[in-house]
């Protein structure tokens, strides 16, 4: 009894621990799901590379209602590749919509050609427009900086030009604004800036305002070299319209060129007192494929006072 009894304890403890058995066949569930996503994407590549051909049709009678023609890019795109289901159509992407310069697979309609045309034309015209309005508004500038110098006395030491950036207040600075290798304001270039100043304070249009020395070989003493001159002098007349004239910082900017644009050239008579110069720029206020209209608008419509002639002798930075 006692020896059954052992044996059936000891049957009954192999059983409570047997091992269970590992799974081999988990990939399958890995392998299923993959199988599952590849079909949802192809659903989706399928979904989207068809559209609705009611909906398409609306959507061209609707855009020929707009333009007053059919538009070649949404002519029928073709029959269905599902010919069971007429209203299911693939779109085409292979039709080609006529640019500009291009020639379209079919004539375009003559009532669109013309709106394009007359769409540029106006476009020109608006553009034309604006550039003229700009012109005339810094002439008017100019008009006001040029009455007001005459009547102190200097105006023979301002030069005026509308160029692309805007309109260009040359100052002369030979003995005027500045002494020889200096950048401190002499009085009669402060009395020009006090004339200036107040014509600029009411304007919108943001000023720049650039140093110039000539090209003579004389070397710089206060300064490194010519270039830190020029900033120098540029940056002593922001400061100036700053302080004086009340002008907004952020509207303004200094830029020295030393000798690197000389409005004559070196062998010129005129080049040392007039390359040697400070310009005032109130900068145009038009969008940049505008801003290359001024030049010759403004040469159309206005007349600038003309450069000066000078046969001065060679002046040092």
């Amino acid at each position: 009894m006692s020896g059954g009894g052992k044996g059936h304890g000891g049957g009954h403890k192999r059983g409570g621990h047997e091992e269970e058995h590992e799974n081999h066949e988990r990939w399958l569930v890995t392998y299923a799901d993959m199988l599952t996503l590849l079909m949802v994407l192809f659903i989706v590549l399928f979904a989207i590379s068809i559209v609705d051909k009611k909906k398409f049709n609306q959507l061209r009678e609707g855009l020929s209602g707009g333009f007053g023609t059919p538009s070649a890019a949404f002519q029928d795109p073709g029959t269905s590749i599902n010919d069971g289901d007429p209203d299911v159509t693939p779109l085409d992407l292979s039709a080609k919509v006529a640019s500009p310069g291009q020639k379209a697979d079919q004539p375009q309609d003559p009532q669109l050609q013309q709106a394009v045309r007359d769409a540029d034309r106006a476009r020109e015209q608006r553009k034309q427009a604006d550039a003229e309005h700009e012109a005339k508004n810094l002439d008017e500038i100019r008009k006001k900086i040029q009455e007001a110098a005459d009547r102190a006395g200097v105006g023979e030491n301002l030069r005026f030009a509308i160029d692309e950036r805007g309109l260009v207040v040359t100052i002369i600075t030979s003995a005027v604004v500045f002494a020889g290798d200096r950048a401190d304001l002499l009085a009669a270039g402060q009395q020009i800036l006090d004339i200036v100043g107040p014509v600029l304070l009411p304007q919108p249009n943001a000023i720049e305002v650039d140093g110039h020395t000539n090209q003579l070989p004389v070397p710089t003493v206060n300064y490194p070299s010519a270039w830190e001159l020029s900033t120098a002098r540029a940056s002593t007349v922001v400061r100036y319209l700053v302080e004086h004239a009340q002008l907004k910082p952020s509207r303004l900017r200094a830029v020295g060129f030393a000798g690197e644009r000389p409005l004559y050239p070196a062998d010129d008579p005129r080049a040392p007192e007039l390359n040697r110069r400070v310009e005032i720029i109130v900068l145009s206020t038009l969008p940049p494929d505008e801003q290359a209209l001024l030049p010759t608008t403004a040469a159309a419509t206005h007349s600038t006072a003309p450069a000066a002639q000078s046969t001065a002798a060679a002046a040092p930075e």
